[in-house]
């Protein structure tokens, strides 16, 4: 009886966070992804050089890809139909420079991957590259899992997205699957960025991406690591200037 009621729960978590609690579902996500969208125009609109994340443990320098272009939400599918390649989904995300991420950050939420749970993950990066990296639990899979061994890290840089803002209604839940926990709080991933995360990305020659500062190293989303929870968030221009984007993990 007790594991019935505790199936139940969890569908209804995953009902309300993938929003067929709704009366009307369609509408529900309509809505959301006009959300996502503005977001999106706002950053892009921005132009940010970099982000810088603040908080308990993390001091974190994010500089941002030539050309970079903020995702998020729904997309149109090359026949035409609108879709969301990922439900739930709460983020808006881009792609970082390759040699341009400094400082540290601490993940307040665990990390379960391939059946393996990760807590209290720390990483220092310097010029892009993951230079040290501890969890007081699962630490050996940590280091396996993201391939960033001294001397062969072909996916030990940002890459994947790795400026993901999320603002997630369903923060206490830990469903022990990194599509959902992603979701639960801003997050940065290691591997290949996204090609559409460049304007005209699909068109760029492998020695435009270099230049560019794209990262082309194999195994989109090895590993994400979410920042705190009540993180800082601030826009960098290239002339100085700081924008609030988020404070004490909403947006600002």
């Amino acid at each position: 009886m007790k594991k019935m009621f505790a199936v139940a729960r969890l569908a209804d978590a995953i009902f309300s966070a993938s929003r067929v609690d709704h009366d009307d579902a369609i509408a529900a996500w309509q809505k959301h992804n006009a959300t996502l969208r503005s977001r999106t125009e706002w950053l892009n609109g921005q132009r940010f050089d970099a982000l810088h994340y603040s908080g308990p443990g993390t001091d974190l320098t994010i500089g941002l890809a030539h050309g970079h272009e903020w995702q998020g939400g729904a997309s149109t599918a090359k026949n035409g139909i609108t879709c969301n390649a990922n439900i739930p989904s709460e983020e808006v995300f881009t792609t970082p420079h390759a040699r341009r991420v400094w400082g540290h950050v601490v993940s307040t939420k665990p990390l379960s991957y391939q059946g393996s749970l990760i807590e209290d993950i720390a990483v220092r990066f310097e010029e892009g590259q993951i230079v040290e990296a501890k969890a007081s639990r699962g630490e050996e899979v940590l280091e396996q899992g993201p391939r960033y061994r001294r001397g062969r890290a072909p996916a030990r840089r940002s890459g994947a997205g790795a400026a993901f803002l999320a603002d997630f209604k369903k923060r206490a839940s830990m469903f022990f699957n990194t599509l959902f926990d992603e979701n639960a709080a801003c997050h940065i991933a290691l591997g290949q960025c996204y090609s559409k995360c460049f304007v005209d990305g699909a068109k760029l020659t492998p020695e435009q991406n270099r230049r560019a500062g794209r990262q082309q190293e194999p195994d989109p989303h090895r590993l994400d690591v979410s920042a705190r929870t009540r993180s800082d968030i601030d826009g960098l221009h290239a002339d100085g200037r700081r924008v609030p984007v988020f404070r004490q993990g909403e947006w600002a």
